[in-house]
């Protein structure tokens, strides 16, 4: 009777042991070299908390240990030396001194110079692509084994099968065109039943989307991108994650989520942030509310997400070569920690460029984010640059608007002379329309001349232009469902009776507008003025609109007439910013002027004049 006991327990303890095997350990490997000492990692396995923990790698310290609610995690605390090697290593698991578990880790080498990598700027132009709706460049991936949704081009919601191989395959067009920058809305795993097409709710933070291709189809359109001396933009989603991620069926901890599992939908009321006057109670509701029920929100406060979405960041950045993140809903998580995100990433890469999306109208609140602004309630964001939604809305507003005396061109006009509320104005992200709203072609009434002026605009102001695919072909939508706003762009599937890249089946009108864009953003590319140059303004009159960019050494004027006839400008209103010019050259027409003192521009349409002496 003892011997079968002792059999039994004994049975029951391996059976124990033997369930301690890890099948995550996230970030999945690191970096030697890394200006950061300290690496937290996340071990999943059945039963891993019961096991102990050791590292036997020159260079390389296990500082802490830590067992939470959920037995199946164990968060281990590792320092680096400033001179530990690159190689692979052996993380042990045992109990009462039996080696249970392995997991081979990876200390790579970093690749030359990525810390001091430079980000996106003022000197490029972003190209905005929904990666389900624009290229299918590999249909075999279109349909995944273990993928829930699967493909149905029919559904304006449902999944069309764009794909990184068709970016890589459509980098010449762009380069073209005269795009220096590519921001992705989000390609990791959206392992979702329904709706997973956009890609913002995230089921595994470290793989791409199969669907999409593959983490090493990701790092050759970097590659690729770098070739012609182009950008690679990660959007990213901190706030929440999909409701069929891995973790949402073996959580870490009660507090791992937001309101879970009786969850509570956002108010929205985004202020809170910045309201001196504000309840925590409202405060919670805003930032602890979860978007939609397939969309949990994650708790940055519990100080394991924290770190796991600040090194996550860090993983994308050196693993994939990256210019610059997008970062989505930036007021809805916990501001305290979105502050310390900036600061470890900047601190990793001080010349890399972060834009937050904080769609609010009023510059007031977004400019309450940028870095160097002075709050008075003492908070600091560290955030480089803002999506400029103020201005969007005051461009589409303006460019609409016909009854006033300056015809609605105060509105753009007002709109820039907020810019003291921002420490940093030439580092915000501007654009006449994104993934999230109406076409801007379809904001300006389906107007060509509107839509070039609006191009015009965008594309000579201060700031980071970005550009939505598809609006070099003035692609159009019925109604404001965002199926139909992400449409498939033509030409990126077999058999599209349109191409917009070859030109079959296009209109004189669009292939128009692709010539319109392209000559601005070719010429722009070498125009240090426009990049970096500081700009000023004349008020709005007799709908005509000036303004100019300008150095030391060379200067620009944009003119926009808003009228329906021509207008012939007298320009010594502007002698503050002509003086020393006689000639120029207009961008557009190619044209030559050879006296500025009068400037011919024809009804509603922007002119771009290079000045010179």
């Amino acid at each position: 009777m003892k011997k079968s006991l002792l059999i039994i327990v004994s049975a029951l303890f391996w059976l124990n042991v033997s369930a301690q095997q890890p099948d995550r350990v996230e970030p999945p490997f690191w970096w030697a070299g890394m200006k950061s000492a300290y690496l937290q990692l996340m071990v999943h396995g059945e039963k891993i908390a019961s096991a102990d923990v050791k590292i036997n790698y020159p260079g390389v310290e296990v500082v802490s240990v830590t067992k939470v609610e959920n037995p199946n995690y164990l968060f281990v605390d590792l320092k680096l030396d400033q001179n530990v090697q690159p190689g692979k290593f052996e993380i042990l698991f045992s109990t009462s001194g039996k080696v249970t578990g392995k997991y081979q880790y990876e200390l790579k080498q970093r690749e030359k110079g990525s810390a001091e990598r430079a980000g996106f700027g003022g000197s490029d132009v972003i190209y905005l692509v929904t990666p389900d709706r624009f290229v299918n460049g590999n249909p075999a991936n279109d349909q995944v084994a273990g993928m829930k949704e699967k493909p149905n081009r029919a559904d304006k919601d449902g999944r069309h099968g764009g794909d990184i191989r068709g970016i890589i395959n459509s980098l010449d067009y762009l380069q073209k065109m005269g795009f220096t920058a590519v921001w992705l809305n989000p390609v990791l795993e959206n392992n979702m039943t329904q709706v997973s097409y956009h890609g913002y709710s995230t089921t595994d933070f470290y793989k791409v989307d199969p669907r999409y291709g593959s983490n090493e189809e990701y790092l050759e359109l970097n590659a690729e991108l770098d070739k012609r001396g182009m950008k690679l933009i990660m959007d990213m989603i901190f706030n929440h994650c999909g409701s069929e991620h891995w973790w949402m069926n073996d959580m870490p901890m009660k507090d791992w989520i937001n309101n879970y599992p009786e969850y509570k939908i956002t108010t929205h009321r985004r202020t809170v942030n910045q309201d001196p006057n504000a309840s925590e109670a409202d405060r919670h509701e805003m930032t602890g509310g979860w978007f939609v029920p397939t969309m949990p929100d994650l708790n940055q406060r519990n100080p394991f997400m924290a770190k796991y979405l600040i090194q996550n960041s860090i993983w994308w950045i050196e693993y994939a070569g990256l210019e610059g993140i997008r970062q989505d809903t930036w007021p809805y998580p916990d501001k305290n920690m979105m502050a310390e995100w900036t600061k470890k990433v900047l601190e990793e890469y001080p010349h890399f460029n972060i834009v937050g999306e904080e769609w609010s109208l009023n510059p007031a609140i977004v400019s309450y984010w940028q870095r160097g602004k002075v709050n008075d309630d003492g908070y600091h964001c560290n955030l480089p640059s803002l999506m400029d939604f103020p201005l969007q809305n005051s461009v589409s507003n303006g460019l609409r608007n016909t009854e006033n005396w300056d015809n609605g061109l105060i509105q753009i006009y007002e709109s820039l002379a907020n810019d003291f509320l921002y420490p940093d104005a030439a580092n915000l992200v501007i654009f006449p329309d994104n993934h999230d709203m109406s076409r801007f072609y379809v904001q300006v009434g389906e107007n060509p001349d509107l839509l070039k002026m609006g191009l015009a605009f965008f594309l000579t102001t201060r700031g980071v232009p970005q550009i939505y695919y598809g609006t070099e072909i003035m692609m159009r939508h019925e109604g404001n469902e965002h199926g139909n706003i992400r449409a498939d762009f033509p030409g990126g599937w077999v058999g599209d009776a349109v191409n917009a890249f070859t030109g079959k089946g296009l209109t004189d009108g669009q292939k128009d507008m692709q010539k319109y864009i392209s000559t601005i953003l070719n010429w722009r590319k070498n125009c240090q003025v426009i990049h970096h140059g500081k700009l000023m303004h004349f008020v709005p009159q007799d709908g005509i609109y000036v303004y100019f960019r300008y150095n030391e050494n060379e200067s620009v004027m944009v003119v926009l007439n808003k009228n329906q006839e021509m207008k012939n400008i007298d320009t010594s209103r502007f002698h503050e910013r002509i003086s020393g010019y006689k000639t120029g050259k207009e961008i557009i027409s190619g044209k030559q002027l050879s006296d500025i003192s009068k400037i011919t521009v024809p009804a509603r349409s922007a002119v771009i004049v290079e000045l010179g002496k």
